[in-house]
């Protein structure tokens, strides 16, 4: 058994554990309404892109002169992972589900025989997946330095990701991200990059539909959007990401505060019983003495 010194220390650092926990569990709450916000108003805007950019590939569906990021290489041997993880970690499951999943899809990959390349964005991501996956991980994209990670970190993003497929590194490109839903539930997404895919048209988005005359030509128009879209989207990611880290960090913590919380009221009922327990002896050691004499 545990001596009433021991006891008292482990009670003394598991309170002060419980209030770093809080105070992290604070933080991450501050900081989750910013995030959510930023989150929820990037949506609309990448939505409506994709909306527009789905009316104007429909007119390329089966063309051989689509652009190549709307048509791809025509071949899908070889798929590039872009897997965004947060930085850091106290944020329960939400680095390991995101991972999980781009895991999973790479094991599927290869079972068929396709060639996996991994991009990670975040070092959380690629500290799970190197276990598994180092011969794969072909760079790491790391923003810890920066403060606020914004449009401008997605752009570089993007553009790595151009480059390889510039240079044929790869024929399909996929994101893996948490959607933000709520503070306890982050759903982990893939979505397509290259070839690009869009969920709906402007009339499946439920807005006004209406005919446009495109001004220049939809080609060119595709050329200058279609870039600016991935970057959209790994913009959207990132802002998913920061919002759902967020919310699985205050889970996470408040479910470590109340454990603490738990463990103190079991030490402290044990260190009560130690030192009952220790009273009573000398009493009886003392009774003893006194009838000896």
């Amino acid at each position: 058994m545990a001596s009433l010194k021991e006891l008292r220390n482990r009670i003394t650092s598991v309170t002060a554990t419980q209030k770093i926990t809080k105070a992290m569990q604070m933080v991450a709450a501050a900081k989750l309404r910013r995030a959510q916000e930023r989150a929820e108003a990037g949506r609309p805007y990448a939505e409506r892109m994709g909306a527009v950019l789905a009316n104007l590939a429909g007119s390329f569906e089966g063309r051989a002169d689509a652009p190549r990021l709307l048509a791809g290489t025509g071949k899908s041997d070889v798929h590039l992972l872009v897997v965004a993880t947060a930085e850091r970690g106290l944020c329960g499951g939400f680095n390991t589900s995101i991972a999980r999943l781009a895991r999973e899809r790479a094991i599927a990959l290869k079972g068929e025989g396709k060639t996996v390349k991994i991009l990670c964005v975040g070092r959380k991501g690629e500290a799970v997946l190197r276990r598994k996956f180092a011969a794969e991980i072909v760079e790491l994209m790391s923003f810890v330095e920066e403060k606020n990670v914004g449009y401008t970190h997605a752009a570089q993003v993007g553009k790595r990701v151009l480059e390889m497929f510039g240079a044929g590194e790869f024929d399909v490109c996929s994101l893996f991200f948490s959607r933000f839903q709520s503070v306890i539930v982050q759903i982990p997404t893939e979505l397509q990059l290259i070839p690009a895919k869009f969920e709906g048209t402007e009339k499946d988005s439920g807005a006004d539909f209406a005919a446009y005359e495109y001004e220049p030509e939809e080609d060119e128009i595709l050329e200058e959007l279609l870039p600016r879209n991935l970057n959209t989207q790994i913009y959207r990611a990132i802002l998913e990401n920061a919002a759902s880290e967020q919310g699985a960090r205050m889970s996470a913590m408040d479910s470590a505060t109340r454990n603490a919380g738990d463990m103190i009221d079991r030490l402290t009922l044990s260190y009560n019983r130690t030192r009952q327990a220790q009273i009573t002896k000398e009493l009886i050691e003392i009774i003893s003495g006194a009838e000896a004499i």
